[in-house]
């Protein structure tokens, strides 16, 4: 009785070779998965630090421009102080009078350097070119001797904090001469 004896080479070769296939294919399964893994592990670290960035943006924004809404409802006490230092005659006699009026001007020189210290810098357009982001014009005037669209007036000052408009200045703006003025005048 002879037995049919086959060789196992073969059938072990084919296992073997499904084997390493079925095992490369996973090896390269896990490494893709892997690489998904460090990529969305990369964007959720890049996303976590844009947010940290923009909290520390509005963290810095926050202390930077607080004392804002403070300052506008200060801008009229300073607009005030102005105001009535431009009202005072200039030759006053009375030393009682004059007392008052060093003492508003100290009073007024000392808000505007508070206003300075929290980076609230008063804007003088007069002479500049009209721009609507800065001011806003209350009267055009007639003007020979200014360019259209030149400030020849500010009613009110315009304010800055730090690098952002506080308030516009309100003002005249030279419009130009007509030409019927300008021949009178020739």
């Amino acid at each position: 009785m002879t037995e049919n004896i086959t060789d196992p080479a073969p059938e072990i070769a084919a296992e073997t070779a499904e084997g390493v296939d079925a095992s490369t294919a996973r090896i390269a399964d896990l490494e893709k998965q892997l690489a998904d893994m460090k990529d969305r592990a990369l964007r959720e670290m890049a996303d976590a630090e844009n947010t940290r960035k923009r909290a520390q943006k509005e963290r810095e924004d926050t202390a930077k421009y607080a004392v804002g809404n403070f300052a506008k409802e200060m801008l009229a006490v300073a607009d005030n102080f102005r105001r009535a230092l431009d009202a005072a005659p200039k030759d006053i006699t009375d030393p009682a009078i004059k007392n008052l009026i060093t003492g508003i001007d100290a009073t007024e020189r000392q808000l505007q350097s508070t206003l300075d210290q929290f980076g609230i810098k008063k804007v003088d357009p007069m002479g500049q070119m009209f721009d609507p982001n800065f001011h806003r014009v209350m009267v055009e005037v007639e003007s020979a001797d200014a360019p259209p669209g030149t400030i020849i007036q500010v009613m009110q000052s315009g304010y800055m904090i730090h690098d952002r408009l506080l308030r516009e200045a309100l003002v005249a703006v030279a419009k130009g001469a007509s030409a019927q003025h300008i021949d009178k005048s020739a």
